[in-house]
C-alpha cells in the first residue's frame, strides 16, 4: 500500500488554490468572493503544514498555519461587516453593480 506523501498534499493544495482563484475571478456575489479567498488561505495552510511535516522544520509550519487561521477569522468578520453595510446601502451584494462608496 502506498503511503501519503508530500506530493499528495501539494496536489490537494493546488486544486483548492485553483478553485479559490476561479471563485474570486468569476463570481459577482461578494459572499462567494469571500469564500474563494478562504479557499486560497486554506490551500496555503495545507502547504505550510505539509512542508513542516515533510521538510523536518519543526513546528514552524503549524504555527504559521495557526496565524493564517486567525487572519482568516479576522478577515471574515471585517469583510462580512462590509458586505452587510453594502447590502444595507444598495440592497444587493453584486460587486459588479456597486460603483460608488456613498449613496
Amino acid at each position: 500500500m502506498e503511503s501519503i506523501g508530500l506530493n499528495h498534499f501539494l496536489v490537494v493544495s493546488a486544486i483548492l488554490f485553483s478553485l479559490g482563484i476561479y471563485a474570486v475571478v468569476t463570481r459577482k456575489n461578494a459572499i462567494m468572493v469571500l469564500m474563494g479567498i478562504e479557499l486560497i488561505l486554506n490551500s496555503a495552510n495545507i502547504n505550510f503544514v505539509a512542508f513542516s511535516r515533510y521538510g523536518n522544520s519543526g513546528l514552524g509550519g503549524q504555527i504559521t498555519a495557526l496565524f493564517v487561521i486567525i487572519l482568516a477569522a479576522a478577515e471574515a468578520a471585517i469583510a462580512l461587516a462590509i458586505v452587510l453595510n453594502l447590502y444595507k446601502t444598495f440592497a444587493h451584494v453584486n460587486i459588479d453593480e456597486i460603483d460608488k462608496l456613498n449613496s
